[in-house]
């Protein structure tokens, strides 16, 4: 006997999902606990003419790329989008995106608020999740552990800090990342991408 599905079954499609926050807040962390977890995602590095922090790896952390290299992306539009944070210029490269999706596989690219904000526009149906700290104390605790700012860059992080929670109904989800509970957050994560693989009508993605 054939099954004929209902007229809003719609068989389940890629995501694109933009995980996004303050600086300081731990979304490189997110991204690690999300691969060793073993969920099925893309993992897209985003591209920067940003240098390198001591801890921070090539092709894993970002693609450290020279200004001219960037623009050359950009006059190629091979960006999905860009935006130039604290003096330098970050970028999430569309090929790998695009490559993914039509494979069937689901996306997580991490970017700045302002980046988020521009792909809102671009791709409104992509799942936007916005990574916060409980409290805004707890950012400026994290940003001065980090040890990687001067105290006027950490001056200017946190007043920026504040200007970006005013983007905040510019997301889907918010998902706190709590001090010593990381695992909280990447399975907050998960729980989004099964409460949108459960939507009777899907997202559809174009890119």
């Amino acid at each position: 006997m054939k099954i004929t599905p209902p007229p809003f079954y719609h068989p389940q499609k890629p995501l694109l999902i933009i995980l996004s926050g303050l600086s300081g807040v731990g979304k490189d962390s997110v991204l690690t606990g999300l691969r060793k977890s073993g969920i099925p995602l893309e993992f897209i590095v985003t591209v920067t003419t940003r240098p390198p922090r001591p801890n921070e790896k090539d092709g894993v952390h970002y693609h450290f790329v020279s200004d001219a290299e960037f623009q050359a992306m950009i006059d190629e539009n091979k960006l999905l989008e860009w935006a130039t944070v604290y003096g330098n210029r970050y970028g999430p490269p569309r090929e790998p995106v695009r490559q993914a999706m039509e494979s069937g596989k689901d996306v997580i690219i991490k970017v700045d608020v302002q980046g988020a904000a521009t792909i809102r526009k671009i791709i409104p149906q992509a799942v936007f999740i916005f990574l916060a700290t409980p409290s805004p104390e707890e950012v400026g605790r994290r940003l001065q552990q980090r040890r990687t700012e001067t105290p006027s860059d950490l001056e200017l992080r946190l007043k920026t800090a504040a200007k970006e929670m005013e983007k905040l109904p510019l997301f889907d989800y918010i998902v706190f990342n709590r001090p010593g509970e990381l695992f909280r957050a990447v399975a907050d994560i998960e729980a989004i991408i099964t409460a949108e693989k459960c939507r009777v009508t899907p997202r559809e993605i174009s890119l």
